[in-house]
């Protein structure tokens, strides 16, 4: 079973999958590959200078992966089932094929349908409600991006909220607030 199971790997998925595998939680990430990022190209993000959208993808993918993430490269999941003890995920692979996870996050864009296939409320505006930490109303599952925003729909508020809901589901496994903070020794 994977502590943690992200859906979509644009840059709200892969930021959370970033800070839970860096941080030892198992992690997959299911990317069907439709990010919208495919057709941007970044001059607001910060510490970009300048970079095409599918660069960051490949580079962001690249850095994911040296954490030990387990990406699932164009699998879609079809359902998310919560049990006793997290979710069940099936995805369009394989029909039998099942994964469990503890965590879910939800990082497909403006696509809404499995959260509200799931029964996470909603707001007026049709955005998935979610509080500060991305937490949806239902306990355990996070929704990020786009599909908790009405317009705000930039990959670095994405990736944030991905951030988020990662520094959240670590804080809930260590039991107290959980801070990603790294110095320079680290780098060394």
């Amino acid at each position: 079973m994977a502590r943690v199971l992200v859906v979509g790997g644009g840059p709200a998925g892969l930021s959370a999958a970033l800070f839970t595998a860096k941080n030892g939680l198992d992690t997959k990430v299911f990317d069907t590959d439709d990010s919208w990022m495919h057709k941007a190209h970044l001059f607001n993000y910060l510490g970009i200078e300048s970079m095409d959208g599918e660069r960051f993808l490949e580079e962001s993918r690249e850095q994911a992966d040296s954490y030990g993430v387990e990406r699932h490269q164009g699998e879609a999941v079809t359902g998310i089932e919560s049990t006793d003890g997290g979710f069940v995920v099936t995805t369009d692979d394989d029909e039998d094929a099942e994964y469990e996870a503890e965590y879910v996050v939800l990082a497909t864009g403006a696509d809404r349908d499995l959260a509200e296939a799931m029964g996470c409320e909603h707001d007026d505006d049709g955005t998935v409600s979610v509080d500060l930490s991305m937490e949806t109303s239902v306990e355990d599952c996070y929704a990020t991006g786009a599909m908790v925003r009405d317009q705000e729909w930039q990959a670095v508020i994405s990736a944030g909220d991905g951030g988020a809901a990662a520094l959240d589901i670590l804080s809930e496994e260590e039991g107290e607030h959980f801070h990603d903070f790294d110095v320079p020794a680290d780098a060394e």
